[in-house]
């Protein structure tokens, strides 16, 4: 690929994420005047692409919003604590990291064999909650995309027996936080595309990385077998999430189902009219 090409590929989709990112901003109401956005850095791919993409729309949006760059040093084995720290100084920008050795938890507390990611990512999710208290952060961003969003549909359909996935935005239990996805709209392959485009220095996640049969990744493969035999499935699944009919699904809770009687007046309207 010569260089021309390469930069040409590069913008169209840096474009086409600003064009996603921006939509699922304004569908959501995700960012306001004069808030300041923590942005959590994990060191994947997911996460330089939002900080990328929405320091890049910081500079046209006809709002002023701050930004803050967040990383929790969970103090793995070989973990390269100096790359974010330099990708952040070359930005210059307000950075954070915060060291907890949430490692040593989850590996005294999580049998060998199992899934380490639930107790994971609770024990990262209040961390990065309570600082977003300390620091005055308006909104918490998550790097979590489209796809994402849909993996974990089908894994809560199938293990947990419930209809949900990840909101693009959510207020926490404790109504002190509000976590924003602004990537929700975006595709994985998309966004893998520009990380390579960008040469991101991509920080592997070795502790859950060298569990190979989690579920999620079972339901990822899923789904890119559907999208290979049935092009547009995945964009069809995530529409559906956002044009839900509850009188035509089962939960007694949302919908006054136990209520619905047939209504004989207007029934008998009906029928005389149907005879003059």
């Amino acid at each position: 690929m010569t260089a021309r090409k390469g930069q040409l590929e590069l913008n169209r989709s840096r474009k086409n994420l600003r064009r996603d990112v921006g939509r699922a901003i304004a569908d959501f109401n995700m960012i306001e005047d004069g808030d300041l956005v923590m942005v959590c850095l994990s060191g994947g791919k997911d996460s330089f692409t939002l900080l990328d993409i929405l320091l890049n729309l910081q500079k046209y949006a006809p709002i002023d919003f701050q930004i803050r760059a967040v990383n929790l040093d969970q103090k793995q084995p070989g973990y390269p604590a100096d790359v974010l720290p330099e990708f952040l100084d070359k930005l210059k920008i307000d950075y954070d990291i915060i060291e907890q050795d949430t490692y040593s938890i989850v590996k005294e507390k999580i049998s060998k064999g199992k899934t380490y990611c639930g107790l994971c990512s609770r024990l990262r999710r209040g961390i990065l909650y309570n600082h977003a208290t300390s620091v005055g952060a308006d909104k918490i961003a998550l790097g979590h995309h489209r796809d994402d969003i849909i993996e974990t549909l089908f894994l809560n359909m199938f293990h947990g027996g419930r209809l949900s996935a990840m909101p693009p935005k959510l207020l926490s239990d404790d109504k002190r936080n509000v976590v924003i996805r602004p990537l929700a709209y975006c595709k994985e392959l998309e966004i893998v595309r520009y990380a390579k485009f960008m040469n991101f220095p991509i920080i592997p996640c070795d502790l859950c990385g060298s569990q190979s049969h989690l579920q999620r990744k079972a339901i990822k493969s899923m789904l890119r077998q559907w999208e290979k035999e049935y092009p547009g499935r995945i964009g069809s699944i995530f529409r559906s999430m956002t044009s839900v009919s509850l009188s035509q699904l089962a939960d007694v809770d949302l919908f006054p189902f136990k209520d619905l009687r047939v209504v004989r007046e207007v029934e008998s309207r009906l029928n005389l009219v149907d005879i003059v």
